[in-house]
């Protein structure tokens, strides 16, 4: 079975899953030679013991359209999340979690799926794409930014805050650095 990488982005009102909400993820699933097979986006209503952290909802007024978007058809997270379980399974691969920063997206994807579907299809790993722009490139961690790294790893798509738009850009960035990795 193949590996699919599976880019994924989400939007929170605060830095941590439990005592923030996750308002929005998504996902693209790309082959390694940067076909995108497949997409999933939700847009979550916030748990009921969260509560939003204030530096967040500021960080969100400076973000009008994307916050707008992530507010608008609501999902019960238990729908969202099995539908989303349902989805990774249905992958023609074992699913790869890819992300930037890993750390932050896998978190709240791996505290939601297992709360409310009591499995983790990604296990306990994750791909960071800023860790693999540091290896490729030989530079230090600190040092590795996406100004630091080559225009040619960069498709032409939008960064706009809104998770599945996010998940596309850094999964076709990931295939790019891939690709050049493994020739």
């Amino acid at each position: 079975m193949p590996e699919i990488y599976v880019s994924t982005d989400v939007e929170t009102d605060g830095p941590i899953p439990g005592q923030h909400s996750m308002l929005s993820f998504g996902s693209a699933a790309y082959l390694a030679d940067k076909t995108l097979i497949s997409t999933f986006t939700a847009n979550l209503e916030t748990l009921p013991e969260a509560t939003p952290d204030p530096r967040t909802m500021a960080w969100w007024k400076t973000q009008e359209a994307a916050w707008l978007a992530c507010r608008e058809n609501l999902q019960a997270p238990e729908t969202a999340l099995r539908q989303y379980l349902d989805w990774l399974k249905s992958l023609p691969g074992k699913p790869v979690f890819v992300g930037y920063p890993v750390v932050f997206d896998f978190m709240f994807v791996c505290y939601y799926l297992v709360r409310f579907t009591a499995e983790n299809p990604f296990s306990h790993s994750a791909l960071d794409i800023k860790t693999y722009a540091m290896a490729m490139l030989k530079i230090d961690f600190r040092d590795t930014t996406k100004r630091t790294m080559p225009r040619h790893w960069f498709d032409r798509l939008p960064h706009t805050h809104k998770a599945l738009d996010d998940a596309i850009e850094q999964g076709a960035l990931f295939c790019n650095m891939l690709r050049e990795n493994l020739l």
